[in-house]
């Protein structure tokens, strides 16, 4: 029996065609926990987790809450599961707090009124994702960090105990990298929300998750802490590349460096003629 509030997944798989793009993938992770998805490219960590959210069909092998998403109705599972996508330009003239407002939908229906628990709760969420002076800006006006943390305080009046999250700081610079990532760990721990997303940065990865899953070709190769996943001779055998692993005193995953092989050199011509 898993734990209440936990996301199981039990031999996932799926298959797009001929082409099979998660094959028999288990994991299962508790509540205030983040969990990081790994992979190179074409790994699945996307597919993988539009499954785990439900927005593709898991055929009763994904559960949450000890309940399969099958058999949560539409409305239910989004006042659970909350996802964020990779950011996107947005088309509408909305401000910060509108976005944010997004999140009621799930709990109102259409001829329903604002309350002022619906407007604390707005509030609340913009404080927490650290945008007070934000409110009533332009979302599209806002920089990549603060558009994402704003996506964040939307799931947050979503109520979901479960954000999944698609690559969230792909596009962002170094700082608000580790600001958002920062942001989602707190949360998760002191608001005991489970937080899932993928990320291409091992590094990140190693200071921010609780729990990792690494995807290579739809299977999955390793799970669990960081510093039980992300060992060289496996991250060599994924990636193609050799890797070097170092630790703190505490034996956690300090860094992962990678290191070109011989055969990626390039020569390059000695002199080039102008055209």
């Amino acid at each position: 029996m898993s734990n209440p509030c936990s996301l199981v997944a039990n031999n996932v798989n799926l298959k797009i065609g001929q082409q099979q793009i998660l094959s028999d993938v288990c994991l299962n992770v508790g509540s205030g926990k983040v969990m990081g998805v790994l992979g190179p490219n074409g790994a699945g960590k996307t597919s993988l987790l539009k499954m785990l959210s439900g927005q593709v069909a898991s055929h009763h092998s994904v559960s949450w809450d000890n309940k399969t998403l099958t058999d949560y109705d539409p409305m239910s599972l989004a006042k659970q599961i909350a996802v964020v996508n990779q950011l996107n330009e947005s088309v509408f003239a909305l401000d910060l707090y509108q976005i944010v407002r997004m999140g009621l939908l799930p709990h109102k229906s259409l001829l329903s009124r604002q309350t002022p628990e619906d407007d604390k709760s707005i509030s609340d969420a913009i404080s927490r994702v650290g945008l007070d002076n934000k409110v009533h800006q332009s979302f599209n006006s806002l920089s990549g960090g603060e558009q994402q943390r704003g996506l964040i305080a939307r799931a947050l009046v979503q109520k979901a105990a479960l954000i999944v999250l698609d690559e969230p700081v792909n596009h962002l610079d170094i700082y608000y990298q580790h600001q958002v990532l920062k942001l989602l760990r707190s949360l998760a721990h002191k608001l005991n929300i489970t937080v899932v997303m993928s990320l291409h940065d091992l590094n990140l990865a190693a200071n921010y998750c609780d729990h990792l899953c690494l995807l290579d070709q739809g299977e999955m190769v390793a799970q669990g802490p960081p510093e039980q996943v992300l060992t060289s001779q496996r991250l060599e055998q994924v990636f193609k590349i050799p890797c070097q692993i170092r630790h703190d005193t505490n034996n956690a995953v300090f860094r992962v460096d990678f290191y070109p092989p011989d055969e990626l050199e390039i020569d390059l011509p000695q002199s080039i003629e102008k055209p």
